[in-house]
Protein backbone atom coordinates (compact mmCIF):
# COMPACT_ATOMS: atom_id res chain seq x y z
CA UNK A 1 0.00 0.00 0.00
CA UNK A 2 1.43 3.34 -1.17
CA UNK A 3 1.26 5.97 1.63
CA UNK A 4 0.61 9.75 0.55
CA UNK A 5 2.98 12.15 2.01
CA UNK A 6 1.76 15.45 2.70
CA UNK A 7 4.45 18.42 1.82
CA UNK A 8 4.38 21.47 3.53
CA UNK A 9 4.26 24.69 0.87
CA UNK A 10 7.36 26.51 0.80
CA UNK A 11 7.34 30.34 1.38
CA UNK A 12 8.11 32.11 -1.37
CA UNK A 13 9.77 35.57 -2.33
CA UNK A 14 10.90 37.88 -5.29
CA UNK A 15 13.90 37.68 -7.30
CA UNK A 16 17.45 37.96 -4.96
CA UNK A 17 18.45 41.43 -4.41
CA UNK A 18 21.83 42.58 -3.07
CA UNK A 19 21.30 46.08 -1.51
CA UNK A 20 20.53 46.61 1.45
CA UNK A 21 19.83 50.32 0.56
CA UNK A 22 16.22 51.55 0.04
CA UNK A 23 14.93 53.24 -2.87
CA UNK A 24 16.00 56.54 -3.33
CA UNK A 25 18.64 56.76 -0.38
CA UNK A 26 21.71 58.34 -0.81
CA UNK A 27 24.66 56.07 -0.88
CA UNK A 28 28.42 55.92 -1.47
CA UNK A 29 30.14 53.37 -3.99
CA UNK A 30 32.84 50.69 -2.26
CA UNK A 31 33.65 53.04 0.91
CA UNK A 32 36.14 49.87 2.15
CA UNK A 33 37.91 49.65 -1.25
CA UNK A 34 38.53 53.45 -1.47
CA UNK A 35 39.20 54.29 2.07
CA UNK A 36 42.15 51.07 2.20
CA UNK A 37 43.18 52.54 -1.00
CA UNK A 38 43.87 55.84 0.98
CA UNK A 39 45.26 54.41 4.01
CA UNK A 40 47.88 52.19 1.83
CA UNK A 41 49.30 55.37 0.68
CA UNK A 42 51.15 56.54 3.55
CA UNK A 43 51.14 53.39 5.12
CA UNK A 44 53.19 51.14 3.58
CA UNK A 45 53.06 48.06 5.31
CA UNK A 46 49.49 47.26 4.22
CA UNK A 47 48.62 44.84 1.80
CA UNK A 48 45.19 43.03 0.56
CA UNK A 49 44.48 39.66 0.39
CA UNK A 50 41.69 37.55 -0.38
CA UNK A 51 40.25 34.72 -1.59
CA UNK A 52 38.86 35.13 -4.52
CA UNK A 53 36.60 37.16 -3.33
CA UNK A 54 38.27 40.83 -3.91
CA UNK A 55 35.54 42.20 -6.81
CA UNK A 56 32.59 41.28 -4.24
CA UNK A 57 34.70 42.74 -0.88
CA UNK A 58 35.54 46.05 -2.92
CA UNK A 59 39.25 45.07 -2.34
CA UNK A 60 39.57 45.22 -6.48
CA UNK A 61 40.05 49.22 -5.69
CA UNK A 62 43.06 48.47 -3.61
CA UNK A 63 44.19 46.35 -6.12
CA UNK A 64 44.29 47.97 -9.13
CA UNK A 65 46.64 51.08 -7.30
CA UNK A 66 48.61 48.61 -5.43
CA UNK A 67 48.99 45.60 -7.37
CA UNK A 68 52.45 44.46 -6.03
CA UNK A 69 50.67 44.50 -2.51
CA UNK A 70 47.57 42.47 -2.95
CA UNK A 71 47.39 38.49 -2.86
CA UNK A 72 44.75 36.26 -4.32
CA UNK A 73 45.05 33.40 -2.77
CA UNK A 74 42.23 30.87 -4.45
CA UNK A 75 39.33 29.50 -2.50
CA UNK A 76 41.02 28.88 0.38
CA UNK A 77 40.48 30.53 3.61
CA UNK A 78 42.07 28.77 5.91
CA UNK A 79 45.52 29.56 3.47
CA UNK A 80 44.67 32.95 3.67
CA UNK A 81 44.63 33.13 7.16
CA UNK A 82 48.08 31.44 7.67
CA UNK A 83 49.73 33.42 5.01
CA UNK A 84 48.19 36.30 6.46
CA UNK A 85 50.00 35.71 9.76
CA UNK A 86 52.68 34.93 8.28
CA UNK A 87 53.04 38.66 6.45
CA UNK A 88 52.42 39.91 9.92
CA UNK A 89 54.97 38.28 11.27
CA UNK A 90 57.00 39.81 8.94
CA UNK A 91 55.66 43.87 10.08
CA UNK A 92 53.13 43.76 6.89
CA UNK A 93 49.92 44.73 8.30
CA UNK A 94 47.24 41.90 5.78
CA UNK A 95 43.96 43.58 5.36
CA UNK A 96 41.89 39.86 4.39
CA UNK A 97 38.79 39.81 2.89
CA UNK A 98 36.10 37.16 2.38
CA UNK A 99 32.88 36.32 2.92
CA UNK A 100 31.56 36.51 7.22
CA UNK A 101 30.77 32.67 7.03
CA UNK A 102 34.26 31.23 5.27
CA UNK A 103 36.08 33.54 8.07
CA UNK A 104 34.47 32.27 10.87
CA UNK A 105 32.97 29.20 10.24
CA UNK A 106 35.61 27.45 7.77
CA UNK A 107 38.54 29.28 8.65
CA UNK A 108 37.51 29.51 12.54
CA UNK A 109 40.84 27.62 14.07
CA UNK A 110 43.30 28.93 11.68
CA UNK A 111 42.13 32.93 12.84
CA UNK A 112 41.81 31.35 16.49
CA UNK A 113 45.80 29.45 16.48
CA UNK A 114 47.72 31.68 13.99
CA UNK A 115 46.62 35.40 14.35
CA UNK A 116 44.64 35.71 17.63
CA UNK A 117 47.21 33.84 20.11
CA UNK A 118 50.01 35.28 18.73
CA UNK A 119 47.60 38.64 19.10
CA UNK A 120 49.06 39.72 15.41
CA UNK A 121 48.54 42.66 13.58
CA UNK A 122 45.87 41.15 10.58
CA UNK A 123 42.27 43.14 9.85
CA UNK A 124 40.07 40.70 8.82
CA UNK A 125 37.17 42.07 6.72
CA UNK A 126 33.78 40.47 5.81
CA UNK A 127 31.31 41.21 3.45
CA UNK A 128 27.68 39.70 3.91
CA UNK A 129 27.23 39.65 7.68
CA UNK A 130 24.22 38.59 9.40
CA UNK A 131 21.21 39.17 7.15
CA UNK A 132 22.84 40.80 4.04
CA UNK A 133 22.42 38.19 1.63
CA UNK A 134 19.39 35.96 0.21
CA UNK A 135 21.33 33.05 -0.14
CA UNK A 136 20.35 31.16 3.05
CA UNK A 137 22.48 29.59 5.65
CA UNK A 138 25.54 28.85 3.55
CA UNK A 139 26.05 32.51 3.11
CA UNK A 140 23.99 34.20 5.92
CA UNK A 141 26.58 34.64 9.02
CA UNK A 142 23.81 34.89 11.37
CA UNK A 143 26.18 34.18 14.30
CA UNK A 144 29.45 35.19 13.31
CA UNK A 145 29.59 37.93 16.27
CA UNK A 146 28.83 35.37 18.45
CA UNK A 147 32.05 33.12 17.69
CA UNK A 148 34.61 36.44 17.35
CA UNK A 149 33.54 37.96 20.73
CA UNK A 150 34.44 34.78 22.28
CA UNK A 151 37.96 34.52 20.36
CA UNK A 152 40.61 35.95 22.74
CA UNK A 153 42.56 39.28 21.60
CA UNK A 154 40.39 39.62 18.74
CA UNK A 155 38.51 43.39 18.17
CA UNK A 156 35.07 42.72 16.71
CA UNK A 157 33.23 45.90 14.62
CA UNK A 158 29.69 45.89 13.14
CA UNK A 159 29.95 49.63 11.25
CA UNK A 160 26.47 51.17 10.10
CA UNK A 161 26.59 52.71 7.13
CA UNK A 162 29.37 54.70 4.71
CA UNK A 163 31.24 56.91 6.85
CA UNK A 164 31.44 54.57 9.71
CA UNK A 165 33.40 52.39 7.22
CA UNK A 166 35.72 54.91 5.86
CA UNK A 167 36.51 56.12 9.45
CA UNK A 168 36.78 52.70 11.05
CA UNK A 169 39.66 51.81 8.18
CA UNK A 170 42.18 53.92 9.71
CA UNK A 171 41.34 53.55 13.48
CA UNK A 172 41.79 49.69 12.70
CA UNK A 173 44.92 50.20 11.22
CA UNK A 174 46.39 52.11 14.09
CA UNK A 175 44.82 49.46 16.39
CA UNK A 176 48.02 47.30 17.19
CA UNK A 177 46.23 43.62 17.07
CA UNK A 178 43.54 41.33 15.51
CA UNK A 179 40.23 42.78 14.49
CA UNK A 180 37.21 41.85 12.88
CA UNK A 181 34.91 43.81 11.04
CA UNK A 182 31.84 43.81 9.39
CA UNK A 183 31.66 44.71 5.94
CA UNK A 184 29.18 46.44 3.73
CA UNK A 185 29.71 46.61 0.01
CA UNK A 186 29.20 48.03 -2.96
CA UNK A 187 26.11 51.04 -2.79
CA UNK A 188 26.38 51.41 0.84
CA UNK A 189 23.92 53.54 2.33
CA UNK A 190 25.13 56.99 4.11
CA UNK A 191 23.69 57.78 6.97
CA UNK A 192 25.44 59.24 9.71
CA UNK A 193 26.77 62.36 7.77
CA UNK A 194 23.61 64.23 9.01
CA UNK A 195 24.38 63.18 12.54
CA UNK A 196 27.81 64.76 12.80
CA UNK A 197 29.28 61.40 13.71
CA UNK A 198 33.19 60.41 14.22
CA UNK A 199 34.06 56.76 14.44
CA UNK A 200 35.87 55.73 17.63
CA UNK A 201 37.48 52.34 18.15
CA UNK A 202 35.95 50.87 21.70
CA UNK A 203 32.93 53.78 22.05
CA UNK A 204 29.05 54.15 21.63
CA UNK A 205 27.93 56.84 19.80
CA UNK A 206 24.35 58.60 20.88
CA UNK A 207 23.25 59.31 17.70
CA UNK A 208 19.77 60.79 18.45
CA UNK A 209 18.26 61.34 22.52
CA UNK A 210 14.91 60.23 23.22
CA UNK A 211 12.21 60.05 26.63
CA UNK A 212 10.45 57.07 25.63
CA UNK A 213 12.25 54.04 24.22
CA UNK A 214 16.38 53.65 24.23
CA UNK A 215 17.77 51.67 20.98
CA UNK A 216 20.80 50.20 21.42
CA UNK A 217 22.03 49.19 18.01
CA UNK A 218 24.81 48.49 15.93
CA UNK A 219 25.58 47.55 12.08
CA UNK A 220 22.24 48.17 9.93
CA UNK A 221 20.27 47.99 13.02
CA UNK A 222 21.73 51.58 13.47
CA UNK A 223 19.87 52.67 10.20
CA UNK A 224 16.52 50.87 10.80
CA UNK A 225 16.96 52.35 14.20
CA UNK A 226 17.09 55.67 12.79
CA UNK A 227 14.30 55.63 10.55
CA UNK A 228 11.95 53.63 13.01
CA UNK A 229 12.89 56.54 15.20
CA UNK A 230 11.54 58.93 12.46
CA UNK A 231 8.08 56.76 12.03
CA UNK A 232 7.52 56.42 15.60
CA UNK A 233 7.10 60.75 15.86
CA UNK A 234 4.11 60.17 14.38
CA UNK A 235 2.61 57.87 16.90
CA UNK A 236 3.99 60.73 19.65
CA UNK A 237 6.72 58.13 20.55
CA UNK A 238 10.18 59.55 21.38
CA UNK A 239 13.24 57.24 20.25
CA UNK A 240 16.92 57.73 21.23
CA UNK A 241 19.08 55.75 19.36
CA UNK A 242 22.72 54.81 20.97
CA UNK A 243 24.99 53.41 18.14
CA UNK A 244 27.59 50.65 19.33
CA UNK A 245 30.10 49.86 16.26
CA UNK A 246 32.55 48.06 18.73
CA UNK A 247 31.21 45.05 20.00
CA UNK A 248 34.26 43.98 21.43
CA UNK A 249 35.75 45.80 23.92
CA UNK A 250 31.59 47.14 24.96
CA UNK A 251 31.51 50.14 25.74
CA UNK A 252 29.92 49.53 28.99
CA UNK A 253 30.14 52.53 30.75
CA UNK A 254 28.08 54.67 27.59
CA UNK A 255 25.92 51.59 27.43
CA UNK A 256 25.26 51.44 31.60
CA UNK A 257 25.03 55.59 31.16
CA UNK A 258 22.57 55.69 28.80
CA UNK A 259 20.10 52.83 30.13
CA UNK A 260 20.23 53.43 33.73
CA UNK A 261 17.83 57.11 33.05
CA UNK A 262 14.40 55.88 34.11
CA UNK A 263 11.19 55.97 32.38
CA UNK A 264 12.72 54.08 29.12
CA UNK A 265 12.15 50.81 27.34
CA UNK A 266 15.57 49.74 26.51
CA UNK A 267 15.75 47.79 23.39
CA UNK A 268 19.01 46.18 21.68
CA UNK A 269 18.74 45.90 17.89
CA UNK A 270 20.88 43.66 16.11
CA UNK A 271 21.83 41.98 12.70
CA UNK A 272 23.04 38.75 14.52
CA UNK A 273 20.84 36.02 16.12
CA UNK A 274 19.78 36.54 19.60
CA UNK A 275 22.47 34.16 20.95
CA UNK A 276 25.65 35.42 21.51
CA UNK A 277 25.57 38.76 20.24
CA UNK A 278 25.22 42.16 20.89
CA UNK A 279 21.78 41.74 23.04
CA UNK A 280 23.77 39.61 25.63
CA UNK A 281 26.35 41.55 25.72
CA UNK A 282 24.54 44.71 27.03
CA UNK A 283 22.62 42.06 29.01
CA UNK A 284 25.34 40.89 31.05
CA UNK A 285 26.70 44.64 31.24
CA UNK A 286 23.52 46.38 32.84
CA UNK A 287 23.03 42.90 35.33
CA UNK A 288 26.47 43.15 36.46
CA UNK A 289 25.87 47.09 36.97
CA UNK A 290 22.37 46.62 39.03
CA UNK A 291 20.62 48.30 36.05
CA UNK A 292 17.34 46.87 35.09
CA UNK A 293 15.24 48.26 32.94
CA UNK A 294 12.53 47.03 30.67
CA UNK A 295 14.52 45.33 28.56
CA UNK A 296 13.88 43.54 24.93
CA UNK A 297 16.00 41.97 22.16
CA UNK A 298 15.35 42.77 18.32
CA UNK A 299 17.32 40.22 16.34
CA UNK A 300 17.50 37.36 14.13
CA UNK A 301 16.05 33.80 15.27
CA UNK A 302 18.11 30.75 17.11
CA UNK A 303 17.31 28.96 13.66
CA UNK A 304 18.41 28.58 9.98
CA UNK A 305 17.13 31.12 7.77
CA UNK A 306 15.13 30.86 4.70
CA UNK A 307 16.19 32.06 0.90
CA UNK A 308 14.42 34.66 -0.39
CA UNK A 309 14.53 38.63 -1.48
CA UNK A 310 15.76 40.82 1.55
CA UNK A 311 13.06 42.93 1.80
CA UNK A 312 10.67 39.52 2.18
CA UNK A 313 13.14 38.13 5.01
CA UNK A 314 13.91 41.42 7.02
CA UNK A 315 10.14 41.81 7.18
CA UNK A 316 9.36 38.19 8.21
CA UNK A 317 12.30 38.34 10.73
CA UNK A 318 11.29 41.81 12.01
CA UNK A 319 14.59 43.03 11.35
CA UNK A 320 12.67 45.76 8.87
CA UNK A 321 11.48 49.23 9.73
CA UNK A 322 8.15 48.87 9.52
CA UNK A 323 8.75 45.15 11.61
CA UNK A 324 10.30 47.16 14.05
CA UNK A 325 8.36 49.80 14.75
CA UNK A 326 5.05 47.61 15.01
CA UNK A 327 7.28 45.58 17.66
CA UNK A 328 8.34 48.46 19.87
CA UNK A 329 4.63 50.25 19.60
CA UNK A 330 3.30 46.55 21.15
CA UNK A 331 5.76 46.78 23.95
CA UNK A 332 5.06 50.17 24.55
CA UNK A 333 1.63 49.22 25.33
Amino acid sequence: MSQTIEKKPRLKTSAMIASIAGEGQITRSAPFGHALAELARTKTNVIGMTADLGKYTDLHIFAKEFPERYYQMGMAEQLLMGAAAGFAHEGAQPFVTTYAVFATRRAYDFIHQTIAEDNLDVKIVVALPGLTTGYGPSHQAAEDLALMRAMPNMTVIDPCDALDIEQMVPAIAAHQGPVYARLLRGNVPAVLDEYDYKFELGRAKLIRDGRDVLVISSGIMTMRALETAKALQADSVDVAVLHVPTIKPLDTETIIREARRSGRLVVVAENHTVIGGLGEAVATALLSAGVTPAFHQIGLPDAFLDAGALPTLHDRYGISTNAMASTIKGWLG
